[in-house]
């Protein structure tokens, strides 16, 4: 399964062009990542495009989908990068 092939309730990380990472949650990934292509999905991402789809986690409803974005959100870097296991590619 590709990661924007998940269908429900996610948590997403998007690497933006100055390589940060974006965690957010949706329960429609494909339309909520046209929202960020179309720079209506967030300011942020609008600021840092292009980026791209690093890791999607499905959930079983939208509140874990929010309690696990906030878990996230909380981490430093380095320590999403260790838990969410990512390839982090150098962007220039």
């Amino acid at each position: 399964m590709t990661p924007r092939s998940v269908k429900g309730p996610c948590v997403y990380v998007l690497q933006c062009r100055n390589a940060s990472l974006y965690i957010g949650m949706t329960t429609d990934l494909e339309k909520r990542l046209q929202q960020h292509e179309q720079g209506k999905g967030s300011k942020y991402v609008r600021s840092w495009k292009p980026f791209e789809l690093l890791k999607t986690i499905s959930c079983k409803d939208a509140g874990e989908a929010r309690r696990l974005e906030y878990e996230l959100k909380r981490l430093p870097r380095r320590k999403k990068i260790e838990v969410l296991e990512l390839s982090i590619g150098q962007r220039p």
